[in-house]
């Protein structure tokens, strides 16, 4: 399955899981990346120990509005593209809650364990003006949307680059 459309999304860094939202679900995300411009995201997901989803991505454009392309991957065609990639996959504690209106919030905790872990959260919106008119939530100690030293494929760069 192929997926393409226009990503709008507010990105926040936070200390903690938040624990008064409704848990949707809970994933162990692993990504790397095969191309820093354009970037190329290889990303394999386990929800309870088992394959959920695996998928190639790739997007441009940075901030608030994003392009994003995702093409499902099969086990081979993942497993022969992460072959390609030498270092370490990104580990990310990836959980996703319900906020009012329909909206959910995805937290992760990147690295666990490592002097570079670091939580993070994000929302996706179907316009610019909701994104725009949302107020942000107490658990949100920095907004970082435009701020691309909090991109993911820096970071891949700067711990595996």
């Amino acid at each position: 399955m192929q997926s393409g459309f226009t990503e709008i999304e507010r990105k926040f860094l936070i200390d903690a899981f938040p624990d008064d939202l409704p848990l949707l679900h809970i994933q162990q995300v692993y990504q790397a990346y095969l191309s820093l411009d354009p970037e190329v995201r290889l990303r394999r997901a386990e929800q309870d120990g088992q394959d959920a989803a695996r998928s190639l991505t790739i997007k441009s454009g940075s901030g608030l509005v994003r392009r994003e392309v995702r093409i499902d991957l099969s086990r081979e065609q993942f497993d022969a593209l992460a072959e390609l990639i030498p270092q370490p996959f990104i580990s990310k504690d990836y959980r996703v809650y319900r906020l009012p209106g329909g909206l959910e919030l995805e937290c992760s905790l990147v690295d666990e364990g490592t002097d570079t872990a670091f939580l993070y959260a994000e929302i996706e919106f179907p316009s610019v003006e909701a994104a725009k008119a949302f107020p942000p939530l107490p658990l949100f100690k920095q907004e970082v949307t435009e701020n691309p030293a909090y991109r993911m494929n820096r970071y891949w760069k700067e711990t595996r680059g």
